[in-house]
C-alpha cells in the first residue's frame, strides 16, 4: 500500500505538469459575464481568433458618444462552435454583424456573443453558456 501512495502523488504530479494551461484557466460564464447585462452591437469585424479554450472576434462599432469602440466578442471553443455549424470562414474581416450577448462585468466593451446575425441575415449560434440557444 505504501508504493501505492508514491505512485499516486507521482502520477498527480506529472498530470498536473501536462494539463494545459488553457484548462487551467478556463472560467465559468458568470465568474465573468452578467445575464442582467444584455448588449447589442452592431459594427464591422476586424479580427477573428479561432483557438482554445474561447475563439474571439473583435468588431468596430459605433460607441454612446459616436466615438468608434472596438468589442472583444468570445465565444464557445471552435469544436462546439463547429458543431453549431462554424468554420472558420464564418467570420471575415469586413463583416457588418449584429452581435447579441452579455456584457463583462468589469471590462467596458468586452461581451459574451450569444448569436450573430451576418449583413446576409444569416444567424450564427454561439452555443454559450449564457443562451438558451
Amino acid at each position: 500500500m505504501r508504493n501505492y501512495g508514491i505512485f499516486l502523488k507521482g502520477f498527480l504530479a506529472a498530470a498536473v505538469l501536462v494539463l494545459p494551461a488553457s484548462a487551467l484557466g478556463h472560467h465559468s460564464f458568470s465568474a465573468e459575464f452578467s445575464r442582467d447585462l444584455p448588449v447589442e452591437v452592431t459594427g464591422t469585424v476586424v479580427r477573428v481568433e479561432w483557438m482554445n479554450p474561447h475563439a474571439r472576434f473583435y468588431v468596430e462599432a459605433e460607441g454612446e458618444n459616436g466615438e468608434t469602440v472596438e468589442w472583444d466578442f468570445e465565444l464557445t471553443t471552435p469544436n462546439i462552435l463547429m458543431r453549431q455549424g462554424w468554420s472558420k470562414d464564418s467570420l471575415q474581416i469586413g463583416d457588418t454583424v449584429t452581435v447579441t450577448g452579455w456584457r463583462a462585468r468589469n471590462a467596458p466593451h468586452v461581451a459574451n456573443a450569444g448569436s450573430v446575425v451576418l449583413a446576409s441575415g444569416k444567424r450564427l449560434f454561439t452555443g454559450s453558456a449564457g443562451s438558451d440557444d
